[in-house]
């Protein structure tokens, strides 16, 4: 099966919530961009996001986080693409330390998962 995977670090920007807390939803937004890069590599498009089957919050993210988000595609139809994601944790701030001291986590900390379908329209599947 086809994989894709990108890691961000998570920016005061994205701190939603008190105490840095990064929306869950920016997880979906990786999420969406890992599927935007497997319907290109499989089909030759960036096609649509159609809809998330189940969608599993974990553990936190704070800003300063490295997340790597991962995706797979799981099922191919005549014009639609299943997929699973995970996000894990892989880098987190020591401020505890200092204001710049890190950990790279031995272990990932798996923070979302999810499953859902793309469309990719026939007329525009161009790796076929």
């Amino acid at each position: 099966m086809m994989k894709s995977l990108i890691r961000m670090r998570m920016s005061s920007h994205d701190a939603h919530y008190g105490g840095n807390l990064v929306d869950g939803a920016k997880m979906l937004q990786l999420f969406g961009d890992v599927a935007t890069e497997l319907l290109i590599i499989n089909d030759g498009d960036e096609g649509l996001f159609c809809a998330y089957d189940k969608v599993e919050f974990l553990a936190p993210v704070f800003a300063g986080d490295y997340i790597e988000a991962t995706g797979e595609i799981t099922g191919i139809g005549n014009s639609s693409r299943k997929m699973l994601f995970e996000a894990r944790k892989v880098i987190a701030p020591r401020t505890d330390i200092s204001a710049s001291a890190a950990d790279v986590l031995t272990e990932p900390v798996v923070v979302c998962r999810a499953s859902g379908t793309c469309v990719v329209p026939k007329n525009c599947q161009r790796n076929s």
